[in-house]
């Protein structure tokens, strides 16, 4: 159940907090008054698509959240436990900043737009204002039969049987048309690979060489060099440790030596002869474990001109070579699997073509039975509606080609007049019709949801007088299982409302703000009092709608 709703420099509100309870909540207010942005806001919490004129003119960004209370969802629970997210109650706060940029998280943590989408569906439904020009569309049909029959998921998973027998279907025409270029291409990489095999070059094995090439390349130069500045450092006639020795010793017997600049620069040439004398060792060291090794040489550099020669080949870099090597492999490999071999993948076909068609047939069934119950239901609501002469039918029928919602075509059918025989609901319902029929369906799928957090946005278009009533009866019959937030214009409807929301649209020097508050006792009978006669509130138009809620509020007989 959503339980708060809190916005932050959206549209024309400044800032605004709403806490929310259960049952019916009728929201209303004068045309243009901003009823839309509360549930813009919402939608945007739910991963609705975002643009810079959502933000407030002159501010950097907007901040929405939406608080749900999910004790008594466990699918949303389970949601978020899957994600290792705190699964203790809901948060959803979106902010989109005045370049259209857009962040989103979940309880705390950063998520996704579509993770947005696929939790808010399973907090709350929203039947927007204009469900009923949906219904002119047939494929709309067939969506909302499975979601009164609960066969999502069903048709989820036949249409996806059906996009690996359809992929499988053109593999397979593929290969057959291909067959001979498949074989030629089979044996070129294999040939290739074959190639690489012999090479064997390891991963980081050409730095390797390259290294060990320029070692062996220089070695001796090396020796040379290091053996002639070992014995510059020699303590031998002439070596700079025995100079060093020399220097320190004549120094050493002068007068006042431990003392001033001298003892300073002994201490230096003490410093000094210790570094040479280890410098001669480590020279020492180095000139007598460098080698001459002329055969590794020309074997290392054997080793290199293959490697290169075989990358100009494939026309790659030389250390290309061994992530090539891996490609033609899985290339082959994949060749030489059972998928692609003639007789499997027709075996292969065949066996997702009986797949689909048993899942197909056996979520046909559950449509004919579900279009039943759905008929029934609908027709009963449309009694209420002041349509009880109205004949409703749900038709399945059989279409000419698989598709991946099934075989079935599903069509809503209506007779508005008895004796009339049933037609497709696209070509004989007016509008107001429409709008009855639209809402009697919407009430039915709102009563086999299972989400209780339901939102109604004008869906009382075209209704008036004691049809009116009667739909807020319904919607508030809905809220008591539950949460219902209606937009609605129609007072019949309001008054059956537990909780009134009024959105007002004030103008200020050269700001407008909206603001919206819950109006207790008097505020709902003055609200319900302008809805029913306009500006002017005469003490008949209040008592009338004091009577009015007053009547809405009493329990049934």
């Amino acid at each position: 159940m959503l339980t708060q709703l809190a916005i932050q420099d959206f549209a024309i509100v400044d800032h605004l907090e709403l806490d929310l309870t259960g049952g019916m909540t009728a929201i209303t207010g004068e045309t243009g008054a901003g009823k839309s942005i509360l549930l813009g806001a919402l939608g945007l919490c739910l991963g609705e698509r975002a643009d810079a004129g959502s933000v407030r003119h002159g501010r950097e960004r907007t901040d929405l959240s939406a608080r749900f209370d999910i004790q008594h969802l466990p699918a949303a629970v389970e949601w978020l436990t899957a994600r290792e997210l705190p699964a203790e109650e809901c948060l959803l706060r979106r902010v989109v900043t005045a370049n259209g940029r857009s962040k989103a998280w979940i309880n705390g943590h950063p998520a996704t737009i579509s993770d947005l989408k696929s939790l808010g569906e399973q907090l709350i439904q929203i039947h927007g204002q204009h469900a009923h020009h949906a219904l002119m569309r047939e494929e709309t049909h067939l969506a909302l039969l499975d979601d009164y029959a609960g066969l999502n998921d069903a048709t989820a998973q036949l249409a996806e049987t059906f996009r690996e027998w359809r992929s499988a279907r053109r593999q397979l025409k593929k290969l057959s048309e291909e067959g001979s270029e498949v074989e030629a291409k089979r044996q070129l990489l294999r040939y290739q690979v074959e190639e690489l095999d012999q090479l064997g070059l390891a991963e980081g094995e050409l730095t390797t060489l390259e290294e060990e090439q320029h070692t062996l390349a220089h070695a001796e130069e090396t020796l040379r060099e290091t053996q002639f500045a070992a014995d510059c450092c020699a303590s031998d006639e002439g070596g700079a440790l025995s100079l060093l020795n020399q220097a320190f010793a004549h120094l050493s017997a002068l007068p006042g030596s431990d003392k001033g600049t001298l003892a300073n620069t002994l201490a230096m040439l003490s410093d000094a002869r210790i570094q040479v004398e280890e410098a001669s060792s480590e020279l020492n060291r180095l000139a007598s474990t460098t080698e001459l090794d002329p055969e590794r040489l020309a074997w290392v550099e054997e080793r290199m001109t293959d490697v290169h020669r075989i990358a100009r080949k494939h026309h790659v870099a030389p250390e290309e070579l061994c992530a090539l090597h891996a490609e033609l492999q899985r290339e082959v490999a994949q060749l030489e699997e059972g998928g692609n071999d003639l007789e499997a993948l027709s075996a292969r076909v065949v066996e997702l073509r009986e797949s689909y068609r048993q899942g197909a047939k056996k979520l046909s069934e559950s449509r004919q039975k579900a279009a039943l119950r759905l008929g029934k239901e609908v027709q009963q609501q449309l009694g209420f509606l002041a349509m009880g002469k109205a004949r409703f039918e749900v038709e399945v029928t059989t279409k000419d080609a698989p598709s991946p919602e099934g075989l079935d075509r599903v069509q809503f059918l209506i007779s508005a007049n008895p004796g009339q025989p049933a037609r497709p609901l696209t070509k004989v319902a007016s509008g107001g019709e429409l709008s009855r029929i639209s809402l009697a369906i919407q009430v039915v799928a709102a009563t086999h949801s299972t989400v209780p957090s339901l939102v109604f946005d004008e869906v009382d278009v075209g209704i008036s007088g004691a049809t009116a009533e009667i739909v807020g009866q319904l919607l508030r019959k809905l809220g008591e299982n539950g949460q219902v937030m209606t937009v609605t214009h129609l007072p019949q409807v309001a008054a059956q409302a537990h909780q009134h929301l009024h959105i007002e649209k004030q103008a200020k020097r050269d700001t407008t703000l909206t603001q919206m508050a819950l109006l207790d006792e008097q505020g709902r009978i003055s609200e319900l009092a302008r809805m029913l006669g306009g500006v002017t509130l005469s003490d008949q138009t209040l008592a009338h709608a004091r009577e009015m809620l007053h009547a809405s509020q009493r329990p049934p007989h």
